[in-house]
């Protein structure tokens, strides 16, 4: 099959897929999952070359992980140091212990044994974050403590390839040693030249290739960036995903973050689907089927001896019992790097074939059986009476009589007004980034998704009387509208719209004192317009109140229609017409007088 042709067998399968599962609540990485056991070699054998798909497909990992590190700045991974080498080494060292010690007593040699334990406690930095992401709850707690556990991983798997040659039967201790000390000396000079680069060349060369203006040569040198430094990190033996983080750390304060995150956003989504796709077709559905019982249950080992180690994990570092089992139901597969490292071992002859072949299997399937899982324990969070899915800040106990939800520039100015008056607020944020800047100015803020009843009820939303709904994002200022007037109906709500539209649907939830962000400053803007044209001040302010009555009057009157697109077009042009001889009318009266 041409190239060309299997790509439009990746592209329909994913489009059929994905869009049904994502339907019924399973998520996009499930979808790609299933497309590509329907058209790997143990389904449909529509495309057979699975192995050199899913090098390729990796890149996206790649990919995945340098839009990641734009998004931390250097000196806030330094401050990730502790959960990283804390939470994660801790996870990897417990999880090995058990799943090697499980391994020992199945029969498996000592050696055998502990690479199989260390092997399988890596778990998949893809489909974890990949989870998250679509879950928007990669700034949540556990999700950010889940990304330290993933870093910490793929910092373990460099030494342990470096070892795995020299467990065979031709290894010796001395030559363990040295192989161990020039893997850390060529891994350390890579670092550094990423590091020197990223920081005296790179910007320079964006900055030369962006003032070019040409588009798509911006775009290749992003992606030159990435591959560039992912295959300098393979060559020293390290993680290519390793290494692209680190690229995008470094650039993360640059003024490129943003024009580079924009850029490479559609190259990753797609080769990460392709990455999930090969990973379905890998499946060995005949070995399931010839011992299906015995690979059941060492999935399901797998699966629960990695929950209960993560689910501990983060009790032990202060999570709540719903934050601890989502991180917990996030990481509990086996990873990417358990191909390589179990392949590696079989060319060293510490592993079987056999063995190996098992191995990979269960390590699939565990990746196929995560989104069931991550989504069952959303679902068990969501209706027990427990504790919530998520961390949030508890709020000290005070009678403020305001709730500000969204600290951005609107919740700011109006609790700098609160502030002067000496009115107490409590403001929360769902925005860990914008929670740590504001609090950096002294303001009083509280980490948190101002939806959640439980955060609300902790936020004293019973005693207040004034709630301000100042977020930004449309979808979410209108899911906390919904949860606020069903538990909260005393509230006065005073919300902020981001357009029409948007007003619209929150006059639907019954609120009726709405500002549209950006009518004031606009009718501002044209009172100033009018009076640069030579209209006086009196008849530029005549001219902007009769704009805004007429406007705030068609809003109102146009409220049951805004469903009706036809209808609203037609009004539109109506109500230009009428604002037209308003303002005509105004000018003879004027002239009159």
């Amino acid at each position: 099959m041409s190239l060309l042709a299997e790509a439009v067998v990746f592209l329909g399968a994913a489009v059929v897929t994905v869009p049904v599962f994502k339907r019924l609540g399973f998520g996009a990485v499930l979808g790609y999952l299933t497309a590509g056991m329907a058209i790997g070699p143990a389904g449909l054998g529509v495309v057979r070359d699975v192995d050199n798909i899913l090098h390729f497909g990796e890149f996206g990992v790649v990919l995945l992980l340098f839009v990641i590190g734009l998004e931390l700045q250097p000196s806030r991974l330094w401050i990730m140091r502790r959960s990283v080498f804390g939470l994660g080494g801790a996870q990897v060292l417990v999880s090995a212990a058990l799943l090697g010690a499980a391994a020992h007593l199945l029969g498996l040699g000592l050696t055998a044994a502990v690479l199989v334990g260390f092997g399988l406690s890596l778990s998949s930095t893809a489909f974890a974050l990949q989870m998250l992401a679509e879950k928007k709850q990669l700034t949540t707690r556990h999700g950010r403590t889940g990304f330290s556990i993933l870093l910490f991983q793929d910092l373990a798997v460099i030494p342990l390839l470096a070892v795995i040659p020299l467990l065979g039967d031709g290894g010796e201790p001395g030559g363990m040693d040295r192989a161990l000390v020039l893997s850390m000396i060529k891994a350390a000079a890579a670092i550094v030249v990423v590091v020197v680069g990223g920081r005296y060349l790179i910007r320079h060369l964006f900055r030369f290739v962006a003032a070019t203006e040409i588009h798509e040569v911006f775009t290749a040198l992003a992606l030159l960036t990435v591959i560039g430094t992912a295959l300098l990190m393979d060559w020293v033996g390290l993680s290519m995903a390793l290494g692209a983080f680190l690229a995008g750390v470094l650039l993360a304060d640059s003024e490129y973050r943003h024009a580079l995150e924009a850029d490479l956003e559609p190259f990753k989504g797609l080769l990460l689907g392709l990455f999930f796709i090969a990973v379905g077709m890998s499946v060995n559905l005949t070995l399931i089927q010839s011992d299906f019982l015995r690979v059941m249950l060492l999935v399901t080992g797998l699966l629960a001896l990695k929950f209960l180690v993560l689910f501990g994990i983060g009790r032990v570092s202060g999570m709540n019992a719903g934050s601890a089992s989502s991180l917990a139901a996030a990481l509990p597969q086996g990873g990417e790097f358990a191909f390589v490292i179990f392949g590696v071992a079989v060319t060293a002859g510490v592993l079987s074939s056999d063995l190996v072949d098992l191995l990979i299997v269960v390590v699939t399937l565990s990746m196929v059986l995560t989104p069931f899982l991550f989504s069952g324990t959303a679902l068990v969070q969501a209706r027990s009476a427990g504790q919530p899915s998520a961390d949030y800040e508890q709020p000290e106990e005070a009678e403020n009589n305001v709730i500000i939800a969204g600290f951005g520039r609107v919740g700011q100015i109006v609790a700098r007004i609160l502030r002067a008056k000496r009115i107490g607020f409590t403001a929360l944020e769902a925005s860990p980034e914008q929670v740590d800047f504001v609090r950096r100015y002294g303001n009083k803020i509280y980490y948190g998704d101002a939806s959640r009843l439980d955060l609300l009820r902790a936020a004293n939303a019973e005693q207040a009387k004034v709630f301000v709904l100042a977020i930004d994002d449309i979808e979410a200022s209108l899911h906390t509208a919904r949860t606020v007037t069903r538990n909260f109906p005393h509230l006065k709500i005073l919300a902020r719209a981001r357009n029409r539209k948007h007003a619209y649907q929150l006059m639907d939830l019954g609120i009726t004192h709405i500002w549209r962000e950006t009518l004031l400053s606009s009718l501002d803007m044209a009172h100033g317009m009018l009076m640069s044209l030579g209209l006086n001040k009196a008849e530029a302010t005549r001219a902007i109140d009769t704009f805004k009555r007429h406007d705030e009057q068609r809003l109102l009157a146009h409220h049951d229609m805004h469903n009706d697109e036809q209808r609203m077009v037609y009004l539109a042009k109506q109500a230009a017409r009428e604002l037209e001889e308003l303002l005509e009318q105004d000018e003879r009266d004027t002239d009159d007088a």
